[in-house]
């Protein structure tokens, strides 16, 4: 199989969609198809495993590849039979879990990660791990010495991170889904580079992550991107079937638009101060002006968050960084500190200078969820970028980059998304109509009260039905 490449000024768009068992089928279509039976399920991976190797010399999106993926006769669920990826930091009984890193050499894990065990209870056919930058930090997935993750719509440009493997492997059609997570914005941002749908869940929604459940604040929640908002909303319906947090309330399988009018914020620049680039803005305002017209009411909100959240955030993400360097030996064996890549070293050498802090960070950090909680008097949810600027082309935020310069960039950039993970509320990235200048994807977020994915997911069917998401493989 060869792949679909097209030039359109200075952009190569890569994709795999084909006439084959997998088609132009969201994971439930496919699901589907393969429940009537018009295609085998080992006939979907086979194709999916044609389409992965097709696009791979460009995207770079996989860091291992099964080497005999077979989906189970016996499984059920919604996505029985669909071929997915898991992401290269959460184990996968008998492959190795390197977490983008070449500081150590990863062991193949004993046993699967819990969510390992929710995301399969769905029925998926696993086809290996994706590539994410060295233990997610970066909003890129670029490195210092290797390739980097190409985005499919245009290749000189960022897929996101962490989870960019990922993403772009679904964006590119070589999968219907795959695993992501997000510790500060590693299913949204990547979903809005790529024009996905990544909803990060209320923290409890799905099983602990393993790397964060022992943090003194739980950033990370796991998920999926998908490029149907129906196939987000089938995963979590899925995910509540294999395990359900009795402390929220139930989400169920969401399966379109609600009638109910919402009330909804609006906010175009980041409460840490960051202005929003003219095409975010222009992106966040046609959103509102479409929720409007089919009734919805939409009124600014500015959240009072505390003007040391940026910074407490990064003296927080710096403690990770000096954590694993620390106890790096669970991962495998013999982690080498020097060899982390910039961005980790440069984290951890800042924590290192002012971890006296931390208490004081923890507690500030914990108090974030009462200024949120007072945005959303009167709300029903908030809408808002998802990013401060627009993709970066590859380089911009490379671990390469000098320390000082490349924080500065990444706050520059990551300005909306971090505080969901400090509060543990439920976010959501949907592509945008408006695209950029290059013709890259730009995509709108949506943050709801705890426990409320359902409104998050019926705004999305809204926005979805009333402007179908943009295709790659229309281009």
């Amino acid at each position: 199989m060869t792949t679909f490449e097209e030039q359109t000024e200075g952009q190569t768009t890569v994709h795999a969609f084909r006439d084959d068992a997998l088609g132009e089928h969201d994971a439930v279509g496919l699901a589907e198809a393969i429940r009537r039976r018009e295609v085998g399920a080992a006939e979907a991976a086979r194709d999916a495993v044609a389409r992965v190797r097709a696009v791979e010399a460009r995207l770079n999106a996989v860091e291992v590849h099964m080497d005999d993926p077979a989906p189970d006769r016996e499984a059920g669920g919604v996505f029985a039979g669909v071929p997915t990826f898991v992401k290269d930091n959460t184990d996968y009984r008998g492959l190795p879990t390197g977490h983008g890193s070449v500081a150590f050499a990863p062991r193949a894990a004993r046993r699967h990660a819990p969510f390992t065990r929710q995301y399969l209870s769905s029925g998926v056919t696993v086809l290996g791990k994706t590539r994410l930058p060295e233990f997610g930090f970066s909003p890129t997935t670029e490195y210092e010495d290797a390739e980097p993750v190409r985005n499919p719509w245009g290749t000189g440009h960022s897929a996101g991170g962490s989870s960019g493997g990922s993403a772009a492997l679904v964006a590119a059609g070589a999968v219907p889904i795959a695993h992501a997570n997000d510790g500060g914005g590693s299913i949204r941002i990547p979903a809005a580079c790529c024009g996905l749908v990544g909803l990060k869940p209320t923290r409890g929604r799905v099983v602990a992550n393993a790397q964060s459940r022992q943090l003194p604040l739980d950033i990370v929640g796991d998920g999926i991107v998908s490029r149907t908002v129906r196939d987000s909303a089938a995963f979590l319906a899925a995910a509540e079937r294999h395990w359900r947090n009795p402390k929220l309330p139930p989400v169920g399988l969401v399966e379109g638009p609600s009638e109910r009018r919402l009330r909804i914020g609006l906010m175009l620049d980041s409460p840490n101060g960051v202005r929003t680039d003219d095409a975010g803005r222009a992106a966040v305002m046609d959103t509102a002006a479409t929720l409007e017209r089919l009734g919805h009411t939409v009124s600014p909100v500015r959240p009072a968050i505390d003007p040391r959240f940026t910074e407490d955030f990064l003296t927080y993400w710096g403690m990770l960084s000096f954590l694993i360097g620390v106890t790096g030996r669970t991962l495998g064996d013999g982690l080498d500190r020097r060899r982390m890549d910039g961005l980790s070293r440069g984290l951890r050498e800042m924590y290192v200078k002012k971890w006296s802090s931390t208490p004081g960070v923890v507690r500030r950090l914990r108090r974030t969820r009462e200024a949120y909680a007072a945005a959303f008097r009167g709300v029903d949810l908030v809408l808002s970028p998802v990013l401060a600027h627009t993709t970066p082309p590859i380089g911009h935020l490379a671990p390469t980059v000098p320390f000082p310069t490349l924080i500065e960039r990444i706050l520059a950039y990551v300005a909306f998304t971090p505080v969901n993970n400090v509060v543990g509320t439920p976010s959501i990235s949907v592509p945008a109509a408006s695209v950029t200048d290059e013709g890259l994807p730009i995509g709108v977020m949506f943050s709801g009260r705890p426990g409320d994915e359902r409104t998050l997911l019926e705004v999305a069917f809204v926005l979805e039905a009333d402007r179908p998401f943009r295709r790659i493989q229309d281009l």
